[in-house]
C-alpha cells in the first residue's frame, strides 16, 4: 500500500477506536422521557450516566430533532423556597468510575418547542455529548406512566 493512501487508513482506524472506546466507557442506564400529555411544548429525559472508564468526563450537551432547544437542566431552590429550573451550561461532571443520575427533581434533559407529541413506548433518539468520550447516542424509551423516581433501581449516587 502507497503510503499516500496508508495515511487515511491509519485516521479512519483511530476515529473508529476512539469511538468504541467512548461506548465502552460511557453508558446509560434506566432512561426515559415524559411529558405532560399531549398537548405539552416541553418534556424531559431521565437516567443513570456511568463512566467505567479512568478518566473523569463531563456531558457537555445534548442534541435531538424532537424539539426546537434540548438543553442540560437543573433544579435550584431559591431564597424563597421556590424551586426554578434553569440551564446548566457548562454540564455535568462524570467522574471516573462512578454514576451521575438525571432524575426528575434534579438534573435532567430538557425537550423545549417539542415538534411532535411524546406517545408512550415510542423511543426518542437522543445524541449526549462529553468532553472525553465525544457524542453517545441513546434511545431513549416515553413512558408516560412512570412516577417519581427510577423504577427499582438502586442507585449510589
Amino acid at each position: 500500500m502507497p503510503f499516500k493512501s496508508f495515511l487515511p487508513a491509519i485516521f479512519v482506524a483511530a476515529i473508529m477506536s476512539t469511538a468504541a472506546h467512548a461506548e465502552s466507557v460511557i453508558s446509560v442506564e434506566d432512561a426515559y422521557a415524559r411529558s405532560s400529555g399531549a398537548n405539552a411544548k416541553a418534556g424531559a429525559a431521565f437516567m443513570m450516566i456511568r463512566n467505567s472508564g479512568d478518566t473523569d468526563d463531563q456531558l457537555v450537551a445534548v442534541k435531538s430533532d424532537i424539539a426546537v432547544r434540548v438543553e442540560l437542566h437543573t433544579h435550584k431552590i431559591d431564597d424563597n423556597g421556590v424551586a426554578k429550573m434553569m440551564e446548566v451550561e457548562e454540564g455535568f461532571a462524570i467522574p471516573a468510575g462512578e454514576a451521575h443520575m438525571l432524575q426528575r427533581g434534579g438534573d435532567h434533559v430538557m425537550f423545549m418547542g417539542l415538534k411532535q407529541p411524546f406517545e408512550q413506548g415510542a423511543t426518542i433518539p437522543v445524541t449526549l455529548v462529553f468532553e472525553q468520550a465525544g457524542e453517545v447516542v441513546v434511545e431513549i424509551p416515553v413512558d408516560l406512566e412512570r412516577k417519581d423516581g427510577h423504577g427499582h433501581m438502586k442507585h449510589s449516587n
